[in-house]
């Protein structure tokens, strides 16, 4: 009887501020999309990163068997290695280093273009033609000089990338996407946030007559507000779901419909970046709702 009642307010409470109630989903749908994409565009920001190497990394690329370099006469030798690192290591500039091996560097080229092309009688390239390479952290960005002229000319390496200049504009144009969308992100989250007030706010001052009552007759504040949580539940709930199905839609039509093929160089985010916004997403959309309702309906439950 008392869940018939509870329910039966919660239906009458969505009809009677129905276009207060859509108002918030729509607004909670933007801006929960929106932080979904400030996160997703910080994922791939990071994998990016994960994958080329920081800003602050420049890359020594050794001689392999066959190098397009004519002074790598062969693949770079043991001594040469260690002759390599040492430079590295004594340099004032570097902050540190890691090399990467034939194989894994394949691994990586397989991850990014996928490993079908790798696979079969005729694969594009095996872990043979990957070359050897040194990932050398820079302790200032603007200090490279010095490395990059001791190590460029050395016996066993092949060619020098600076880093900053392949990975700088995209992630640089990355991150100016993600704190766009997390500012835009952050009004609309403070304008459903007063949505959402003035909602508990006009549908408390309709329900005062039986608010009145129900506090005579002895009923507990929480069953009182109990319609009005779980009103904050259902357009919550829907916004959230249609928000996860626009990060999915982009992800799968935007992302591995289009980017993936125009853009190929780019390590793209996968499902476990996606999974990580709609968890943001799923959390992010319940609090906006619930918390200005348990705020607002300890105040105008008072009758």
């Amino acid at each position: 009887m008392q869940l018939r009642y509870v329910f039966s307010e919660l239906g009458q409470g969505l009809r009677r501020n129905l276009s207060m109630h859509i108002a918030v989903i729509l607004t909670l749908i933007v801006s929960l999309t929106l932080v979904g994409l400030g996160v997703l565009l910080n994922k791939q920001a990071e994998r990016a990163a994960d994958q080329w190497g920081s800003e602050l990394q420049i890359t020594a690329f050794l001689c392999k068997a066959s190098d397009d370099n004519p002074a790598c006469t062969s693949e770079v030798t043991d001594a040469q290695k260690k002759a390599i690192l040492k430079v590295v290591e004594q340099n004032p500039e570097v902050a540190g280093y890691h090399t990467e091996s034939k194989q894994e560097a394949f691994a990586k080229i397989k991850e990014l273009l996928g490993p079908d092309k790798f696979e079969g009688p005729n694969p594009a390239a095996t872990a043979a033609d990957m070359p050897e390479s040194v990932w050398i952290t820079l302790k200032d960005p603007n200090k490279y000089q010095g490395i990059e002229s001791a190590i460029v000319g050395l016996d066993g390496v092949s060619k020098v990338r600076d880093q900053r200049q392949v990975v700088g504009p995209v992630l640089q144009g990355l991150g100016l996407m993600q704190k766009g969308a997390l500012g835009i992100a952050a009004f609309l989250v403070l304008a459903a946030l007063l949505l959402v007030a003035n909602t508990i706010r006009l549908a408390a001052f309709a329900r005062r007559r039986e608010i009145g009552i129900m506090r005579l007759v002895g009923a507990s504040t929480l069953y009182i507000a109990l319609p009005f949580l779980l009103e904050a539940l259902v357009t919550a709930a829907i916004a959230v779901a249609i928000a996860i199905g626009l990060l999915g839609a982009f992800m799968w039509f935007g992302v591995r419909g289009q980017l993936e093929n125009l853009v190929g160089f780019i390590p793209w985010i996968g499902v476990d970046a996606f999974t990580v916004s709609a968890v943001a997403v799923a959390i992010l959309g319940p609090v906006l709702t619930l918390l200005p309702t348990l705020v607002l309906t300890r105040k105008y439950l008072k009758v």
